[in-house]
């Protein structure tokens, strides 16, 4: 069979990424003496390694991220914030996310929390994590159409089985009382069964406060706080230099 042939029949079965690597490898001068088992190899870790990356990008696509770019590499840690890189680089293994910990980042407006929070959403996309990022008032919008549409447990059982779950710029605006029990919805379906990160300006120590029912702040923040994370920010705004990544 002809070089043109196999990739041909490659292709059809959807071997995509064996039939670009036999065709690069089999012009290769230095791999004409590799025997047949070592080429094989070398394409089936080809394949491999392109069904990995179609998958990243994939999982990047679906979590609708602010900021999909976003990694640990932009960082900026010189700006005085109280960001700490050693803190940063104890979560860039898949070990907070196999406990279901949570990461919590709070500080004034323009701190980088959004970023941050993206930077890890795309790290545990690479790590093959199904993530999901929504802004605060977003993710109360769409629990609210939900209800309309008659898909509300449809909804909340889409955002229990997530293993990272982004909540960016959560305590926006006031909680209707609907609003409180969805939160506690969403917080006890995920409690020991998946990681999220939430994002806000309110201090820690005010979410309690802001739920303003007794009973339910209880709940949610003690499955919040229990095994988290936490970054709290604080500084001026790094928009203030166009130069820094928020």
């Amino acid at each position: 069979m002809s070089t043109k042939s196999t990739v041909q029949k490659l292709n059809e079965l959807k071997l995509f990424g064996l039939s670009k690597s036999f065709e690069d490898r089999i012009i290769r001068p230095d791999h004409k003496d590799l025997s047949f088992e070592d080429f094989l190899n070398l394409l089936i870790e080809d394949e491999a390694l392109f069904r990995q990356n179609k998958r990243q990008k994939r999982l990047v696509s679906q979590a609708k991220l602010k900021y999909p770019s976003a990694c640990f590499q932009d960082i900026d840690y010189t700006h005085k914030r109280g960001l700490l890189k050693t803190k940063v680089l104890n979560l860039q293994t898949t070990d907070w996310i196999t406990k279901t910990q949570n990461i919590l980042i709070t500080g004034p407006t323009g701190v980088g929390k959004s970023f941050l929070a993206c930077a890890f959403g795309v790290w545990a996309c690479h790590n093959g994590f199904s993530t999901y990022y929504f802004r605060w008032p977003r993710l109360l919008g769409d629990i609210l159409a939900s209800k309309g549409e008659g898909n509300y447990l449809k909804h909340l059982n889409k955002l229990a089985k997530v293993r990272l779950l982004i909540i960016d710029d959560f305590g926006l605006s006031p909680l209707s009382d609907s609003d409180r029990k969805d939160l506690l919805e969403i917080i006890e379906d995920r409690y020991l069964t998946g990681s999220t990160i939430i994002t806000s300006q309110l201090p820690l120590k005010n979410w309690h406060q802001y739920i303003n029912d007794p009973t339910l702040a209880d709940a949610v923040c003690d499955r919040i706080f229990h095994l988290a994370n936490k970054f709290e920010l604080r500084g001026d705004s790094l928009r203030k230099n166009p130069t820094l990544l928020d």
